[in-house]
Formats: structure tokens, C-alpha cells, sequence
């Protein structure tokens, strides 16, 4: 039996908002997905589905999973992020082999965007 990873589940209180950001920046069309649930992408894609699930609490603290997004230019990333509704954490990493930026998306979960030069 082989195991394959297939997705990601965020939860969000508004649903619509979070998923219309990811799809934007990600250029994730929506597939089936459950009635009040969205999800970008559909089963057996080359690329796990995101999966956005209704919750009733807002995000509290840091989350302890994250997404890495490859981006050609890193000011032109956090650039479109910031047009997309989200944010801009203030916390920037110069490596030997790239940048890697904190950055939120509209309910605060936060990502990274990578460029590795």
C-alpha cells in the first residue's frame, strides 16, 4: 500500500475570503468541493488540493504548519500578496541561497514566500 500526500486543510471563518486570496496567488482554479467548504484544485491533480473548511474561531497564535511559495521575484511576491489582501509580517531571511519572507494571508495564517535566487 502506498501513501501519497493529497492535500491541505485550512480553516477559516470566512471561507470565500481566504480561498479567493490562495486562488489568486496560486492561480488555483476551484474544484467539487462540500457544500460551505471550497477547494482549490481537484483529486488526483499533480499538485495537493487546498481545502478550505468553515470554523467558527478566528486563528489564534502561530501556526505550527505553513506553506513555502516559489516566487521569481521576492518584491514582486509580496507585492502581489498585499494586493490580494494580505500582509507582510516584517520578517525577512537573506540565506546564501535565497530569501525567504513571513507573510499572512487575509485571516493571518502565515506562509513564506521562497526565492532561491
Amino acid at each position: 500500500m502506498g501513501n501519497r500526500w493529497v492535500g491541505v486543510t485550512i480553516d477559516c471563518v470566512d471561507v470565500e475570503q481566504v480561498a479567493t486570496f490562495w486562488s489568486a496567488l496560486l492561480d488555483r482554479e476551484r474544484g467539487p468541493s462540500e457544500p460551505g467548504w471550497v477547494y482549490l484544485g481537484r483529486s488526483g491533480d499533480q499538485q495537493p488540493r487546498l481545502v478550505f473548511q468553515p470554523v467558527t474561531e478566528p486563528k489564534y497564535g502561530k501556526i505550527r504548519l505553513h506553506l513555502d511559495v516559489a516566487v521569481d521575484d521576492i518584491d514582486e511576491g509580496i507585492a502581489q500578496v498585499i494586493a490580494l489582501g494580505g500582509r507582510f509580517t516584517g520578517e525577512r531571511h537573506d540565506h546564501d541561497e535565497g530569501v525567504v519572507v513571513v507573510m499572512a494571508d487575509p485571516e493571518g495564517h502565515e506562509f513564506c514566500l521562497v526565492n532561491r535566487g
